[in-house]
């Protein structure tokens, strides 16, 4: 996620908004063809719908295993142009992204999606006197905490990743 994060801003910031200033100041240029990653983002981290989505609600089920997670992988994502089922995969499914095809195991997708950051390492970290420290694990949205007390490792990457915008 955090690769197709930084090729998406990399085709916002060079291609796109390079072209339309062309396009603003009648600057002679030739179009410039670049893949838009935005399907694959949605993918992966939409809500509702995306795989982080479908593995949240699957941690909050305690019946769910790594089979019935990647099932409704292959039956919510049939017909989505990013993602695929290998022949013969009882977990594993390929991404299409911008790089390529990846291929992933759903093995410990639900084990490891329900890890969770111990609230006194979190606090002890936020308050680091370095900067860069203290923002390694932002606190999740007030809103998000509220509404459930569970807390994903896909959630909380995401929530990482949108800080991590203000630094462009």
């Amino acid at each position: 996620m955090t690769n197709e994060k930084l090729q998406q801003h990399f085709n916002q910031h060079v291609f796109k908004m390079e072209q339309e200033e062309y396009t603003r100041d009648e600057i002679d240029w030739s179009y410039v063809e670049f893949v838009d990653n935005q399907d694959v983002l949605d993918l992966i981290e939409k809500k509702p719908g995306g795989i982080i989505a479908l593995l949240d609600e699957a941690c909050m089920f305690p019946k769910s295993t790594h089979e019935t997670f990647a099932q409704k992988m292959y039956q919510t994502y049939k017909s989505h142009k990013r993602f695929s089922k290998p022949k013969l995969a009882r977990t594993a499914f390929t991404i299409n992204h911008y790089a390529g095809d990846v291929t992933y195991q759903a093995d410990y997708f639900l084990d490891k999606n329900k890890d969770y950051v111990v609230a006194e390492h979190q606090a002890l970290l936020n308050s680091s006197r370095c900067s860069f420290v203290a923002n390694l694990f932002p606190p999740l949205p007030e809103e998000s905490s509220k509404q459930s007390k569970f807390s994903s490792i896909g959630t909380r990457f995401k929530v990482c990743h949108i800080g991590a915008k203000s630094l462009f």
